[in-house]
């Protein structure tokens, strides 16, 4: 599985997992979607420890980026807000910084 596609799904699964309590408590709905929240958040871990980095810090920063892109996509395709310029220029600004973190030599020679 790719670094994109494996970070992707996770961040969808922590985001889904999140939302669930973003639900229950912010939007009225019943606790019984904290089950698969819960679920989602197992999953969401899960999927995390399959990160090619050798280090548990580095591979969450470059999840990081990508989880601040899927946020936005999130907030467009389920709550109908689409991002907005500043929205835009942030995630590419963090994609940036996780990207120099994986690509950065790191002491290597």
């Amino acid at each position: 599985m790719t670094s994109g596609l494996l970070y992707s799904l996770a961040a969808c699964a922590e985001i889904a997992g999140c939302f669930s309590a973003w639900a229950w408590l912010r939007l009225g709905k019943t606790p019984l979607w904290l089950i698969p929240g819960s679920l989602c958040l197992g999953l969401f871990a899960l999927l995390l420890t399959f990160s090619p980095s050798d280090h548990a810090g580095r591979a969450y920063a470059l999840y990081g980026g990508i989880y601040i892109i899927i946020s936005l996509f999130w907030g467009w395709a389920v709550e109908g807000i689409a991002p907005d310029g500043w929205d835009i220029a942030g995630a590419v600004l963090c994609l940036g910084g996780a990207m120099l973190i994986l690509l950065a030599p790191h002491g290597r020679h």
